[in-house]
């Protein structure tokens, strides 16, 4: 009976234990990134960094720029032409995870300093991930723009959706990627039926600044209102041309990235016989877009270009579009704010280009 007794106390003991203590679960969740990877996060993510070409961009489209830490040197020096950077100066005064720019590493120890949950990078290889993840002991996980770094690919969706997981964010995300699906259904509606018209765009930054000559063969903007791309001949990507290249299409239309404009006004006084030989040029058709790459591609100025590029080239189906108002529009949903007329201040905005006497403040940068 005595040792009945004990084992009938013992289970008591243990079983009220048992009932006070919570069960013990697990405060991370496992995620495939955009590289394959699987990469344990936090359950609950407060503080993060953003890290290579657009990645910062994309945490700003999900509404979670309240929480990173700390923004590379470039968003610093290069806050112009940006809608993100425009829309939340505030991220200028964090501070700094490394010089950002075109294929620089963040700096792992200011990073490990500022004890983020979660690095979020893009444009990096897996052992390059693998080795940041390693030396930081912070799961990093991979964001993608897709191969041709347009406002339509599905990588990019997923990796809004992947980012919107891991912050929380799931809801914003599928407005976000709603919102991009709609207007690509809009631009696709209105011109369905036209007559496409022959353009080019030159001026494209690319790894920075660069002239007439830099273009994109299978450039989003023009393709979604579907005009026919002059460059379109050369596959997919960009492009640096022969200028020659150019009197032998001669397009009906000539769109300048203003990102490249002040390379091509430069240009322009150096040969303007090669310039006056375009029939867009003799006929008046030269028109300015806002730079649609500048740190990998502006997406939401994209968007805002094909609406004003749909607008030149057929009026009739864009009567109801005011091209500075729409880019407001998509501004003000994607980054917060409706920021066209600092771009336009910046850069020129929408309308027609004067070569001979054309003036533009800024200009992306040639060596980034």
């Amino acid at each position: 009976m005595k040792k009945l007794l004990v084992f009938t106390l013992i289970f008591l003991v243990l079983g009220c234990l048992g009932s006070s203590t919570p069960i013990q679960t697990s405060n991370t969740v496992k995620v495939t990134d955009m590289l394959g990877r699987t990469v344990e996060v936090p359950k609950e993510v407060h503080r993060i960094v953003a890290a290579g070409p657009g990645c910062l961009r994309l945490i700003v489209y999900l509404n979670a720029s309240d929480m990173v830490v700390g923004v590379e040197d470039f968003e610093k020096r290069f806050n112009f032409g940006r809608p993100y950077i425009l829309a939340h100066p505030e991220l200028k005064n964090l501070p700094t995870i490394g010089p950002g720019g075109p294929g620089k590493l963040p700096n792992l120890e200011e990073i490990m300093k500022l004890k983020p949950d979660v690095i979020f990078m893009t444009y990096v290889d897996k052992k390059t991930a693998d080795e940041i993840q390693e030396k930081t002991g912070i799961p990093v996980v991979i964001l993608s723009y897709g191969e041709l770094a347009t406002f339509r690919d599905e990588e990019l969706f997923k990796s809004l959706e992947l980012a919107g997981k891991i912050l929380g964010k799931e809801e914003r995300a599928k407005e976000v990627i709603n919102f991009i699906k709609s207007i690509q259904k809009d631009l696709e509606e209105r011109t369905r039926d036209v007559t496409p018209k022959t353009v080019y765009v030159g001026g494209i930054g690319y790894k920075g600044a660069h002239g007439i000559e830099s273009t994109e063969a299978d450039y989003p903007p023009s393709k979604a209102v579907h005009a026919e791309n002059v460059a379109s001949v050369l596959g997919k990507g960009h492009k640096f041309i022969d200028k020659e290249k150019l009197l032998e299409w001669q397009p009906e239309y000539l769109f300048i990235d203003e990102g490249g404009l002040k390379l091509i006004l430069e240009d322009y006084k150096k040969n303007p016989g090669f310039y006056n030989s375009l029939k867009a040029v003799q006929e008046g058709k030269v028109y300015g877009l806002l730079p649609y790459n500048f740190y990998a591609t502006n997406i939401g100025t994209a968007m805002a270009d094909a609406y004003f590029i749909g607008k030149v080239l057929y009026p009739e189906k864009f009567k109801d579009i005011d091209p500075a108002k729409r880019a407001d529009e998509i501004y003000e949903f994607l980054v917060g704010k409706p920021v066209y007329s600092i771009m336009a201040k910046q850069f020129g905005g929408f309308g027609k280009i004067d070569l001979e006497n054309g003036k533009v403040a800024y200009s992306l940068p040639v060596n980034p």
